[in-house]
């Protein structure tokens, strides 16, 4: 031992930074078909070798091939490519209004729509979604209204959750979407226990939660992996590895040392790692996933691989941290882009008829955003009325609040009563 050797503490950089080329040839990206399917019974410890690989469908030649292909009709795809185009074009007018004034805040999921639109055409109506900030395609592949969600983010007169959550914070009981958390990592503790809930009650519905990379370091992800593991809880638990968290590279959480799918697999939890950009990759993992929950099989951990081509949201410039041409040099390319090539080759879709498509969401989401911003925005029109700060808080409003709220001049449908001397 060299008696000279000092320690040194190893702090994770990413590959380049901005005014710097960006390149991802360190990346190995196994060929599409290339990976096995195992059977779902199989234990974590029989396929520890996929939490390191990268499941992948689609080929170079946009054709579905290998044992993950699964035989699925045209017309299922072009929903599912429909619901990523409107996603897309939802959040850009979202994001273009809070440039505008008209809302505070704002999340794009740019280059990640095929892991929340895929998972939802995976699961069942009754599944309970226990998504963070980046996953609306959940709502919008299970047809939930964009006036709705459009008149959250501007926690308007008819925002059903009375802008007590911030914009994009979505919540609906009816479409199976469990009220999104700040707090990161909540949600992964969360569908575990709605998960034994149902399992206790001897349901069949399965819960699914996200999670970025990031929040793998937080406490929650662990305590879940714990109790699913221990309890065979019927989850499916979805690690979205964007390669930045926030402004910090994916590597601050250990992304470097080792996949985050293999922590499953010390919990002796099933882990895949799949192709976050293959819409046919990400349904076909999740279905093989959501098949064993449903067959008292277990938890599984997936680690979508992917990009987070936008900012972290409106209150973040990438620029600062990587470089201009990051997004255009990932090489898994746009999800949206390759599953309309896909349908292309298969003589299902044409370029005409994408184009056309592109036009009608776009006109689609404009005269939705007329119709929400007529019913009040940020900084203009009506509010929720201001009663209702007294509601919701009890499953019957206390005396106490009954009292506060008629002090306040604040009864139902009414206007605040005005300061004395005003």
């Amino acid at each position: 031992m060299d008696r000279d050797q000092v320690l040194q503490l190893h702090i994770p950089e990413p590959k380049h930074r901005p005014g710097e080329l960006a390149d991802f040839s360190h990346l190995r990206l196994p060929l599409a078909g290339e990976i096995r399917r195992p059977p779902i019974a199989a234990s974590a410890y029989e396929i520890r070798d996929l939490a390191y690989e990268l499941i992948r469908v689609l080929d170079d030649e946009d054709r579905a091939v290998g044992p993950w292909a699964q035989p699925l009709e045209p017309a299922f795809l072009l929903r599912g490519l429909r619901a990523m185009m409107l996603t897309r074009a939802y959040d850009e007018r979202m994001f273009r209004a809070q440039r505008q004034g008209k809302t505070s805040f704002y999340m794009k999921c740019t280059g990640e729509e095929a892991v929340a639109v895929a998972q939802a055409c995976a699961f069942e109506c009754g599944d309970m979604f226990f998504p963070t900030y980046r996953q609306q395609g959940l709502l919008i592949a299970r047809d939930w209204p964009i006036l709705d969600m459009m008149c959250q983010v501007y926690s308007n007169s008819a925002d059903r959750l009375k802008g007590r959550q911030m914009p994009v914070f979505y919540s609906s009981r009816e479409a199976g979407f469990f009220s999104i958390s700040g707090n990161l990592g909540t949600q992964f503790s969360q569908a575990v226990g709605w998960a034994m809930a149902s399992a206790y009650r001897h349901d069949r519905h399965i819960a699914s939660a996200w999670i970025g990379d990031g929040a793998t370091a937080e406490p929650d992800f662990h305590y879940a992996l714990t109790l699913a593991a221990v309890y065979h809880a019927p989850v499916v638990l979805n690690v979205v590895n964007n390669q930045w968290a926030i402004s910090c590279y994916q590597g601050m959480a250990g992304g470097d040392e080792s996949t985050f799918a293999s922590r499953g697999i010390g919990y002796g939890v099933p882990a895949l790692r799949v192709d976050g950009n293959d819409f046919l990759a990400v349904y076909a993992a999740t279905r093989w996933a959501a098949e064993r929950a449903r067959s008292n099989l277990g938890p599984t951990l997936i680690e979508h691989f992917t990009y987070r081509a936008a900012a972290h949201s409106t209150s973040d410039d990438p620029g600062r941290y990587r470089p201009q041409d990051e997004s255009a040099k990932w090489p898994l390319g746009d999800p949206i882009e390759r599953l309309k090539r896909h349908l292309v080759a298969i003589g299902a879709w044409s370029d005409a008829q994408h184009a056309a498509l592109v036009a009608e969401l776009d006109e689609t989401v404009r005269e939705t955003g007329r119709r929400a911003e007529a019913l009040g925005t940020l900084n203009a029109g009506p509010l929720p009325d201001p009663a209702s700060m007294f509601e919701d808080v009890y499953k019957e409003m206390q005396p106490h609040l009954k009292r506060q709220r008629r002090e306040a001049g604040l009864e139902p449908g009414g206007t605040p009563r005005p300061a004395e001397g005003a």
